[in-house]
């Protein structure tokens, strides 16, 4: 594709549950706002003043959950007002709407400012980061901001998110699975896989895999990559919310021997994210062309 030049200035910008590594962060320039973490009364901001390792504490020594706020209105005027007044054009790309009311907020603040552009990623964590990285990719190619979101929003059916969870006693006391399916699948000890539906950012779950980690994270990388035939090899995330080493080896590895990626990214997956999951949760995250 030809590059377009423009003498737009454009700011990206995105929630901070998009999950990016540092390098990408400081690659594309990317501006976060961090998604809020209420803990025992406590406002934190997410991955600024607080940690996953934190919040797995809390909750092994006093069986307490955070809550997760989302930005409000206001928050995301602030954000980009000083942008828009300076002469920019902002592109911000949300956490999927069916899992935070943070987009229509964002919505409501763009409106209201003019020159922000918001992309609803419906998806999470790295499959949205896969959306932040392809506007990086575009600005530096030098195309206006209202095609760039344009593009993103066509791109999102294309970003493939799913997870292995290690345990379900998270998801349980964050009311998202009962107690009887939680004990069932720990006893047995059933992994299951998290699939994003990217068409709005739900969770559903898929596969039900049985056995060790290692065994499981083998077969899942090989099958979800087994599922499709045209996959962008551009970029792929193995994302995690705190997990030995040896296993993220072994996903890289199992990876490689299956697909060859130009890059592939480890990423920690914020608290958002975390809090849900538990400890020893893996994805990989990719796009399809």
């Amino acid at each position: 594709m030809p590059e377009e030049h423009t003498d737009q200035k454009i700011i990206l910008s995105a929630d901070s549950t998009c999950d990016l590594d540092a390098d990408l962060k400081k690659r594309y320039h990317v501006h976060y706002y961090p998604l809020h973490i209420i803990l025992n009364g406590k406002d934190y901001k997410d991955n600024v003043d607080i940690t996953p390792e934190q919040v797995y504490q809390e909750y092994y020594e006093h069986k307490t959950l955070p809550k997760t706020a989302t930005v409000n209105t206001q928050e995301y005027l602030d954000h980009f007002r000083p942008w828009v007044e300076d002469g920019y054009e902002v592109i911000h790309i949300n956490l999927g709407s069916a899992l935070s009311s943070s987009y229509q907020n964002c919505c409501i603040a763009a409106e209201e400012l003019g020159h922000v552009h918001v992309v609803d990623s419906c998806n999470l964590s790295t499959g949205t980061g896969l959306l932040v990285v392809a506007a990086g990719k575009m600005i530096g190619q030098g195309m206006d901001a209202a095609s760039i979101a344009e593009t993103l929003r066509s791109r999102t059916r294309k970003c493939h998110a799913s997870f292995i969870l290690d345990t379900l006693t998270f998801m349980h006391a964050g009311g998202r699975c009962s107690a009887v399916t939680a004990l069932g699948a720990n006893m047995l000890k059933l992994k299951p896989c998290i699939q994003v539906d990217n068409h709005d950012g739900s969770m559903a779950v898929g596969k039900k895999y049985r056995g060790s980690l290692d065994k499981v994270l083998v077969k899942y990388v090989k099958d979800e990559l087994a599922k499709h035939s045209d996959i962008n090899t551009d970029l792929l995330f193995i994302t995690h919310s705190g997990i030995p080493q040896e296993y993220i080896d072994l996903v890289r590895k199992t990876v490689d021997e299956t697909v060859k990626f130009k890059e592939i990214h480890v990423t920690k997956a914020s608290c958002t994210i975390s809090c849900h999951c538990g400890p020893n949760t893996l994805g990989i995250l990719f796009e399809t062309k």
